[in-house]
C-alpha cells in the first residue's frame, strides 16, 4: 500500500503493519455499506479486521479517519484512472462536464459507504485537517489537468501546485459546488444525477462562452 495518506509514515512501517491497516481499512469500509456511518463502530471494526482496539488507535484516531482514509485511496484510484483515460470533449466545459459525471458514478454506485464518507469529510476536525487536505487538492489537480485537456502529472507530489493562479481558483469552485451538491445527495435532497446535471451547468457558466474573462 502506497498511499501518501497512510497514517505514519510508510518507510517506518513493515509488512505485517502494512497488512493489518489494510484490514482494518476494509472491514471500515465493509461497514460503511452495510450500514452507513452509524454502522462503523470502532469495536466491529477491530473485531472484523482481527486487531485489538488498542491496536487500531495506534494507527486511526476515530472512525472517520478510517473513513477519510478509504476515499483518499478511492480519489487516488480516480486519478490513475483519469491518467490513462482522460475525459474527453472539444472544450474544456464539456471535459470537466465528462469529469464529474465519472467521479459522481463511481462515488454514488457504493451509496451507504459515500455517504459515510462525506460525512466525515464534513464532520472531521483540525486532528485530521492532513487528510481533508489531501482530499480536496487531489480532487483540484485532477480539475486543473482536465480544463486543460492534459492528463494529470502521477509523478508530481501533491504538494507542489499544478496550473495558474486563475485554474487554481475555478477548480476550487468546481470542486466546492461539486462538494455541496454530494451533500445535498447523501441527505435525500435530490438524486446523483441532479448532481452531474448542477457540476454540468457550473462548468459552462464558470469556463463556457460568456464566462467572465481573466483578472
Amino acid at each position: 500500500m502506497s498511499s501518501p495518506e497512510t497514517p505514519v509514515e510508510t518507510p517506518r512501517l513493515a509488512i505485517s503493519q502494512l497488512r493489518r491497516i489494510r484490514r482494518i481499512v476494509d472491514a471500515a469500509v465493509e461497514l460503511a455499506e452495510r450500514g452507513g456511518f452509524e454502522g462503523v463502530r470502532l469495536r466491529d471494526v477491530a473485531e472484523a479486521s482481527d486487531v485489538s482496539l488498542g491496536t487500531l488507535y495506534k494507527y486511526f484516531q476515530s472512525k472517520e479517519d478510517i473513513l477519510l482514509f478509504a476515499i483518499n485511496e478511492g480519489n487516488e484510484r480516480l486519478e490513475a484512472a483519469m491518467a490513462e483515460r482522460p475525459a474527453r470533449g472539444d472544450t474544456a466545459v464539456e471535459r470537466v462536464s465528462a469529469f464529474f459525471t465519472r467521479a459522481t458514478r463511481g462515488l454514488t454506485q457504493r451509496p451507504h459507504f459515500a455517504r459515510a464518507a462525506l460525512r466525515s469529510i464534513a464532520s472531521s476536525d483540525a486532528t485530521m485537517a492532513a487528510r481533508q487536505a489531501s482530499y480536496h487538492l487531489r480532487i483540484s489537480r485532477i480539475i486543473i489537468a482536465t480544463m486543460a485537456g492534459e492528463a494529470p502529472d502521477l509523478g508530481r507530489p501533491l504538494s507542489e501546485p499544478v496550473g495558474t493562479p486563475r485554474q487554481r481558483e475555478l477548480a476550487l469552485v468546481l470542486e466546492h459546488v461539486w462538494f455541496a451538491s454530494l451533500l445535498g445527495w447523501a441527505s435525500g435532497l435530490h438524486p446523483a444525477a441532479r448532481v452531474q446535471e448542477r457540476m454540468a451547468s457550473t462548468a459552462a457558466l464558470l469556463l463556457g462562452e460568456g464566462a467572465l474573462p481573466p483578472r
